[in-house]
Formats: structure tokens, sequence, C-alpha cells
């Protein structure tokens, strides 16, 4: 007798190890939902920086001004689907089995499944977020490596706090090689995705005081690969550095700004460099937005070939600049930074609102066929635009993502500052409330996206700061987290006995039962 088709679900679900089923059905749930989003921008949402890409990888400009790894899976996928829905696909299933596996991580620290699964899949469902996962962009592996790594460093925060810190199983070896991965991920697919590691390695260190040697190695072998890549393999390979005016453009907008505030403080000589490269009157002007950098960067009236070419004295003034206004430079970093502190957008008028991407290709290719044959002839042109696989899922899609971006709304929906914010406050209360060794490497990550963008930023882009927004929606279920075990004080580090030395899982981590 055949059984129905419910009887037989039920039949499989049960197969599964009840442990399991939390992870799997929020993979299961967010890949669903990323799927439907797909299908109705199908192949993927593009960018000024997808053509980039593809401008790059299909006329041999490499250039490692973007990532050289996320160009590659952009060739690989022209080359083996002639499209981009193969690369998109894939983000949706890495995005899955991320947050399929924080939500483990969830459970870990006292969560109930239930609220897990959900935290777990609202980012699926929003469409600040799900969108973003179906973006051609380095941003959405950068953000998927920022998920990762906030889901290994929860875990093994989670071993201290139930006093196995000690243990050195095969979850621990996995839950290390995961967090390796998140943060190679961050370093491969954003150039100042290194400082993420940075900052996040030293908070990593002090909650996790018996696991020092693996966190430090995790962190610090990502720094490595990365600048083995850039110095030597990428030249190697005939990958091409940017030039001299796109890497040091915040040095040359920092003067602006200096020079628009006080002008007085430049000497004839100063002004004779600054005057040869654009009008004093664009330093002063324009350029001197300290909220947008393309703004000092507009060529013309910016003669950008010139300033690499003087790009030594250049710098040469920015030192001074430094050391006479260091507070003029510092307030524009800060300024520019804008997206990752400030809660609220700027001025409108000054680009300094919150500039956000939409899902929809523009007919020039967002400016490529006014200058660029390479694309404007291409074979693969008539890919580079939405083609839905249902027109009726496209417009339900479409208007759920306008409707959303309701300016009132934006400084919850789009800028993570706010999240930052709360996830600190979230995890402070679940500590106090708890008394749990071990909570601050759950704000590590976080903590480390928001000052990278600090450090160094363009625009108040909001992709940017979108991997706070989603390590903040998985935080939201701690303030009714109820953990089944007690503060643990840490034991002196001890060898494994003989019997967990020969079945290193015969003491797996208990996991929580759920509280009512």
């Amino acid at each position: 007798m055949k059984l129905p088709r419910n009887a037989f679900l039920s039949k499989q679900w049960k197969r599964i190890p009840e442990k399991r089923r939390l992870p799997v059905a929020v993979f299961a749930t967010t890949q669903f939902l990323f799927l439907l989003w797909w299908a109705a921008f199908f192949p993927g949402a593009l960018s000024y920086d997808s053509i980039t890409y593809v401008w790059h990888v299909t006329t041999n400009h490499w250039e490692s001004n973007h990532s050289v790894v996320y160009d590659s899976l952009v060739w690989l996928s022209l080359n083996t689907t002639g499209d981009l829905w193969i690369l998109t696909l894939a983000q949706t299933v890495a995005m899955s089995a991320a947050l399929a596996y924080c939500s483990v991580t969830l459970r870990a620290w006292g969560v109930r499944q239930r609220w897990a699964a959900v935290a777990a899949s609202v980012p699926a469902l929003l469409p600040p977020t799900a969108v973003f996962v179906i973006f051609v962009w380095k941003d959405v592996p950068f953000v998927i490596g920022a998920v990762l790594a906030f889901g290994a460093a929860g875990r093994l925060a989670a071993r201290r706090a139930r006093g196995r810190q000690a243990v050195r199983d095969r979850e621990f070896y996995r839950t290390v090689g995961l967090l390796f991965l998140g943060f190679l991920s961050l370093a491969l697919f954003r150039n100042n995705g290194i400082l993420v590691g940075v900052v996040a390695a030293p908070i990593l260190l002090i909650a996790l005081p018996s696991m020092r040697k693996w966190v430090l190695a995790a962190t610090a072998v990502p720094v490595l690969i990365f600048g083995l890549l850039t110095a030597v393999i990428y030249p190697a390979a005939g990958v091409k550095t940017p030039p001299k005016d796109a890497v040091y453009a915040f040095f040359y907008a920092d003067i602006a700004v200096a020079y628009g505030q006080r002008p007085g403080f430049f000497t004839k000589e100063d002004k004779a460099l600054m005057s040869s490269i654009a009008p004093l009157s664009h330093w002063k002007g324009r350029a001197a937005n300290c909220y947008n950098a393309d703004w000092a960067m507009e060529s013309p009236p910016m003669n950008r070939p010139l300033a690499a070419e003087r790009n030594d004295e250049l710098m040469a003034l920015w030192k001074r600049v430094m050391k006479r206004t260091p507070d003029l430079v510092i307030g524009a970093r800060v300024c520019r930074a804008h997206i990752a502190w400030a809660i609220f957008p700027g001025p409108k008028e000054l680009r300094a609102n919150t500039l956000l991407s939409d899902p929809q290709t523009s007919k020039t290719l967002f400016s490529y066929l006014k200058w660029n044959d390479d694309i404007k002839h291409s074979e693969y042109r008539p890919k580079l635009k939405i083609r839905p696989l249902s027109e009726p899922l496209h417009k339900v899609a479409d208007f759920s993502w306008r409707a959303f971006k309701v300016p009132q709304l934006q400084w919850l929906l789009f800028r993570g500052a706010i999240w930052c914010y709360a996830s600190y406050l979230i995890v402070l209360l679940y500590r106090r409330r708890t008394k749990l060794k071990g909570t601050l490497a759950l704000v590590s990550v976080t903590l480390g996206l928001q000052l990278t963008v600090l450090a160094a930023n363009p625009a108040p882009l909001w992709r940017y700061m979108i991997g706070p927004i989603f390590l903040g929606i998985l935080l939201l279920p701690l303030l009714r987290a109820k953990p089944n075990f007690g503060p643990t004080p840490d034991p002196e580090p001890s060898q494994p006995t003989e019997s967990q030395r020969e079945n290193p899982d015969s003491d797996p981590e208990p996991v929580p039962t759920p509280v009512a």
C-alpha cells in the first residue's frame, strides 16, 4: 500500500536524528525562500560592480581592486553555463547552510528551537537581506563568511560556558575549521576584510582563553594567505594592481576636507600641487564633502592619471595636513564612515543618505554602455539583465523591495549601525542575566565589521553594513533564552581520558531541553 504523501514526508522526517532536525528545517525553509527571490530576479540582481566583474574576466582585465577570488567565480559561472545564475544560486545555498549552522549555535545558548528557527529564517524573508543574497557582488560571500564565523565563534564560546573548553574532540576541530573558513572568506572577498579578523581576534582570545592557539590560527592564517596572494601569487599570475589614484582616494578626500575648512593652513607649494591636479575651486567645493569620497575623485575636474603620477607628493601633503590638523582628517574619516555608526542618514543633498542599489538593471548597464566598447559588444550583454522565471513572482518581489525602501524605516531595515548597538545590548543583558562566560565572542564579528567600515569607507553604501543586520537578527532570541546549564568555573586544562581519545564523540555536547 502506497503511503500518502504527508505520511511519507512524516516518515522521512522521523528518520532524521533529532539533533539534526533544527538545521535541516532551517536550511529547507531558507533555501525555499531564497529560491523564490532568485527566481523573481533571475539570474541575479546586478550593479555597476557586477558589470565590472564581467568586464574583468571576459576581456582579460584582471585587477585586484576587487576580489580576484570572486572574479574567478564569475569567470567559472560564465564559462560553465554562459550565464550568472549558477553563481547566484550557489550564494543562496551557502547562505542557507550558514544560517542553519547558526540556528544550532543559538540552541547551544539556550534558545528554544522554534525561536532559533524563526530568527535564522527571517533574513531569507525580509527584502533587504534576502535580495542582497542574490546580487552579483563580492559582498555576498563576504557576509556569508561573517555569518559562518559568528556561528563558529558562538559554538566555541558555548563550550566554555559548559566547562568543556579543554576537551579536544572531533566537534571542536570541526568548529575551529569552520571559524577559519569564515575568516578566510572575510579576507578573500573584500580587500579590507582582513581587518575584521584583526579586530575580532583579540576579542576571541579574551573570551576563549583555553583555545587561544586555535583561535589565533583561525584568524591569523587567513591574513597571511591574503598577503601571500596579493603580494606574490596575483602579480605572478598577471593580475594587475589597482592604480594609485584608486588606492589612495581616501587620502585625497582627506586633503580636500581639510582645505575646504581651513584653506589658510595650506602653503603656496601645497596649493600649487593641488591646482595642478584639479582646480582649487574643486578641492574647496564638491571635493570637500566629507560624506562621500566619490565627489573628490570626479574626473573631470580631477586629473586622476596625474594624481596617480604625483601620488608620492600628494601623500607627503597628506602627512603634513595630518600633522597640522589631525582633527580635520580624523573627522573626515568618521564622517565618511557615517553608515557604520550613525543610526539615521545624513543630508541627501550631500549624498549622505543611505545609498541603496535596486535589483533592476539600468538601460545603460549603469553607464558602462556609454564608455566601454568591450561590454557594449560583449557576447554576454544579453545576459546582463533581469530575466525573471516568473513575471507575477517578479512583480510581487519588486513591489516588496520598493515598499521596504520607505525612507522613514531605512534606519531599521537598511542601516547596520542600529543592529550593532542592539547586538551589544542584547549580549550584555544576556551576560548579566545568565552569568555565563565567553559571551563576548558573540559580538566579536559584529564589532570587527563595524570598526572595519569605520576605518576606511568611501560612501554610505548600505551593503557595507548589511552583515551586522544578519547577525543582529540572529541574536534577538537571546532576549528570552533560558539555558539549562549554569555558570561553570574554568577548570585547569586537562588531557582527554583514554576513552575520549579512542572515541572522540563519546561525550557529545548536551542539547539544552527547551524551556516553556
